[in-house]
């Protein structure tokens, strides 16, 4: 039959969220069986399917060579159904389906790494989410088809390891040199969920007892070489099964959970239900060989994939324009389970600066789209700080305003509500609302608009009527594509201190409109409010938005003065960070006097490395090059932001005098009690060797040199390898083959040797083009390309000049090997519009060049709205 017959699903076509409909047929259960050879890999399916709705039987593959096809036990010729490169569809088939097919594919050349792939040269493994499922086998490939699925796996020998979802029902013999497993997962699951393994890994095995008394037996797989990194994974592991339990009454619901490393893997970790498949730099973690960011990390991560299995897995997307529900809320849960492994304020921090360095540039670039967006023609592009982060913000706004009492009735109702469905953001807010008994319905407003908020706030004292009011005012930049934004629901917590003493203040307000929520919150969700706060005896200073309750741009007229006294003695830790940020800013964007800061910091520093070693590493926080930029809209002249950054990191160094040298030779890691604080001791004694090396002191590289060789800790090797490299010590080069002899059969390591070398402030299109052309150097390993491309990417000068050439050239090449990579690396350029001109036009031009050279819809996409602005 001629495909153009077929209603086909075009390369490039737009799909829309208002466009959702019920597929035709659900599938009750699917039999695989996948079957490995040097040259394919033969994947024979059986689906037993029922109708649901009229139409067509459509069945989604790529990249399939159809072998046979049958449809209850009917051999199907080529004129009973319709195929083209992306479905295969069958007309009139009854309301009850057994529909068995047998293709061939080839995971040994398939280099995009979706689907079946062979990560390398003893390891096949599997990513399907979110279309990646429909490259194994033709299926209804989307995530409101729920399927019990069973797995045959077999292959040779030399792969003792033959994994895949679900619990091992039979393992045996498949003729010479062959061996097969089969595996059960008895709960129903879409098809982006399915994984399996095959390969020659050692494994780390560990077991746990959920609190409904189920022996959970625990399996962490990785190369022979790393299973001594694994075990920090295993007890963030079980510790994250723990959390669960007790803080969302979650048991686990299997009698196995396997996580598998490679690191040949686009995403940080899939939450493949019962077996994870992690890139390797968020599983493998040792102290001699990974940071304490990556540790951190690792923890996160771990914890962030098995709480997947109920918010994402036992409860699932109705569709894709929903990845925000399960991403958002596992996001937050995750950031609070961080929360408890480090100082709470740092965790908070961290999550801040992440959504303020990430997702507020994009929300306000041409990649600006709702959390819940309402099209995509390239679903990949929509894995975005926008979805993550932001969508984390909008449950813990939600979690803030209800209390932890309320929220836990609020998710308890959900879980009891959509256990084994596929579901939309308006059914969490339904459930949450009826289960807490509060009407959260206003928050939708959240998911389905872009944009950052800008939060206005002037207050005014009344020495008279001792009265201090706030007057609020919430707008939106305007956006083409989204006439009629609303205001949107706006917690903010806050708190009032005496100037005089530094003490906080008891509140007694009487708010005009009905907003008090609790103690310090108070909901603002109109266009204009105001609050009034009475038997306030002096004027007094406001501290705003206390640990970030929202996410919004914050326009107060704060004085630096008031500022420098937040940072002394505001008792939240994330809003001294803030205080601190906001001066920092305004110095270096808008000339302010350093002086004000500088003091403060000095008044400061002392008390918090005493209580807090971590948040004081973190009050030297300067605004990166690249956040600095994301706040200039027009005429960004890098070079500019540069120099101003560069002058007051020279000023605080040397205003800080012999403070830098004392700090560092008094602080001793060993002697911390606990990680976080072992954790803060290393990077305040990192933080103080560059501003020694920026003071000029003598001493300061052999400092380093000692440093680097005594320590069996990466982030203090790591550290000590910056001073010397990025200041061009005379140990500079010893250290850099020093570093490489000993960790170039470690690749997580060695990832760092790369990008330490594109992120040295003087690096040179030279520099990358040597790092890029080493023989360690793969574009087949996504952690190898980022070591590099974020490491130039940190330095906004190299980016805007050699930088944009690298970053096309990644994209052009990446088009067709790696689409989901290549796509994402071009959006380093994605704020090209803001740069003084004749760079604008230069790199516009580049970018025009580009669009005719690449043809995947992930780049294109990409493109073509980096180019729409």
């Amino acid at each position: 039959m001629n495909i153009a017959a077929n209603p086909v699903i075009e390369a490039n076509q737009t799909v829309y969220l208002k466009d959702y409909q019920k597929p035709s047929y659900l599938v009750d259960s699917i039999d695989l069986d996948i079957q490995v050879y040097d040259d394919h890999t033969q994947v024979n399916a059986k689906l037993v399917m029922q109708r649901q709705t009229a139409g067509n039987l459509v069945l989604l593959g790529r990249d399939l060579e159809l072998k046979s096809i049958s449809l209850n036990g009917k051999q199907l010729t080529e004129n009973e159904y319709l195929l083209d490169a992306e479905q295969l569809v069958i007309q009139n088939a009854p309301d009850q389906v057994i529909l068995e097919t047998s293709v061939v594919i080839h995971p040994e050349s398939n280099t995009q790494l979706e689907g079946l792939y062979q990560a390398a040269g003893d390891l096949f493994v599997t990513q399907n989410e979110p279309e990646g499922f429909r490259k194994i086998t033709f299926y209804p490939d989307r995530p409101d088809v729920l399927s019990v699925f069973t797995t045959r796996v077999e292959a040779d020998k030399k792969f003792p390891v033959l994994l895949a979802n679900g619990n091992l029902i039979e393992a045996g013999e498949a003729g010479e040199s062959r061996h097969y497993t089969i595996w059960q997962d008895p709960t129903k699951k879409p098809s982006y969920l399915f994984a399996c393994v095959i390969g020659d890994l050692a494994v780390l095995k560990d077991r746990y007892t959920t609190s409904e008394g189920r022996d959970v037996a625990l399996e962490i797989y990785a190369e022979e070489k790393d299973i001594p990194k694994c075990h920090i994974a295993m007890e963030a592991l079980k510790h994250s099964m723990r959390w669960d339990e007790e803080h969302y009454g979650r048991p686990y619901d299997l009698d196995n959970y396997m996580i598998v490393a490679t690191s040949a893997f686009n995403m940080g970790a899939m939450e493949n239900k019962g077996l994870n498949i992690f890139n390797t730099s968020c599983v493998l973690a040792d102290e001699e060989y990974t940071t304490d960011a990556a540790i951190m990390r690792v923890q996160s991560v771990i914890a962030h994939e098995y709480f997947h299995n109920w918010t994402g897995n036992r409860i699932t997307c109705r569709d894709w324009f929903q990845l925000c529900l399960k991403e958002g809320l596992t996001v937050f849960r995750d950031q609070s389970f961080s929360e408890d492994l480090q100082s709470a304020a740092v965790q908070r921090i961290d999550d801040v600066a992440v959504l303020k360095a990430h997702q507020f540039p994009e929300d306000s670039g041409p990649l600006s789209h709702p959390p819940r967006p309402d099209h995509f023609v390239e679903i990949n592009n929509f894995y975005t700080a926008t979805v993550y982060e932001k969508g984390a913000e909008i449950n813990r706004m939600m979690a803030t305003l209800l209390g932890k009492e309320k929220f836990r009735l609020g998710t308890d109702e959900y879980f009891k509500r959509h256990d084994g469905q596929a579901v939309t953001v308006e059914d969490w807010i339904a459930a949450l609302s009826a289960g807490s008994g509060v009407d959260l319905s206003a928050f939708l407003t959240w998911y389905n608009q872009p944009g950052t908020p800008k939060l206005e706030v002037h207050g005014r004292y009344d020495a008279g009527a001792q009265t201090y009011t706030l007057n609020f005012k919430q707008s939106l930049k305007s956006n083409a594509k989204y006439p009629n934004l609303k205001a949107l629901p706006i917690p903010v917590a806050l708190a009032l201190f005496d100037q005089a003493t530094g003490e906080q203040l008891v509140l007694n307000s009487e708010a005009l409109f009905e907003n008090s929520v609790q103690d310090g919150v108070y909901l603002f969700d109109q266009n204009e409010a105001s609050i009034q706060f009475i038997g306030v005896e002096t004027q007094p200073i406001v501290s705003l938005l206390r640990s970030f309750s929202a996410p919004v741009n914050l326009e107060f007229n704060y004085s630096d003065e008031e500022l420098a006294f937040l940072l002394q003695y505001e008792t939240n830790g994330f809003n001294q960070w803030q205080a601190a940020q906001t001066l920092l800013e305004r110095i270096l964007l808008n000339g302010h006097d350093a002086q004000i800061y500088l003091d403060a910091i000095q008044k400061t520093l002392p008390f918090v490395i005493a209580k807090d070693p971590l948040l004081a590493s973190r009050l030297f926080d300067i605004p990166s090059e690249g956040y600095l930029g994301s706040r200039i809209d027009t005429d960004y002249n890098p070079i500019i932001v540069n120099e101003a950054r560069e002058a007051l990191l020279n000023t605080l160094a040397r205003e800080l005098g012999n403070f830098v040298k004392d700090t560092y030779l008094s602080l001793d890691p060993v002697a911390q009690k606990d990680f976080s604080q072992a954790m803060g001791v290393r990077s305040l004694k990192n933080i103080m060797l560059n501003f020694m090396a920026r003071q000029g002191d003598v001493d300061v590289f052999d400092l380093a040199y000692e440093q680097y060789q005594n320590t069996s800790n990466m982030s203090e090797r790591l550290g000590a390898l910056k001073v010397l490299v990025w200041n061009d010590a005379p140990q500079a080069q010893d250290v850099l083959q020093d570093f490489y002899t000993r960790f170039k059969d470690e690749a997580l390591s060695l990832d760092q040797w790369f990008m330490i070398q594109a992120a040295h402030p003087k690096a040179t299109a030279e520099t990358i083009a040597y790092l890029t052309s080493h023989v360690d150097y793969d574009l087949g390993v996504p952690n190898r390309i980022r070591s590099v491309s974020g490491g130039l990417n940190a330095n906004p000068v190299n980016t805007w000049s050699f930088g944009v050439q690298h970053f096309i050239h990644l994209a052009q090449y990446l088009d067709e090997k790696n689409p989901i990579i290549g796509a994402r690396l071009l959006q380093a350029l994605s704020r090209w519009y803001t740069l003084a001109e004749p760079q604008r036009s230069q790199v516009k031009a580049k970018l025009e060049a580009l669009k005719p050279q690449v043809k995947s819809k992930n780049v294109t996409e990409t493109l073509n709205s980096m180019l729409s602005i």
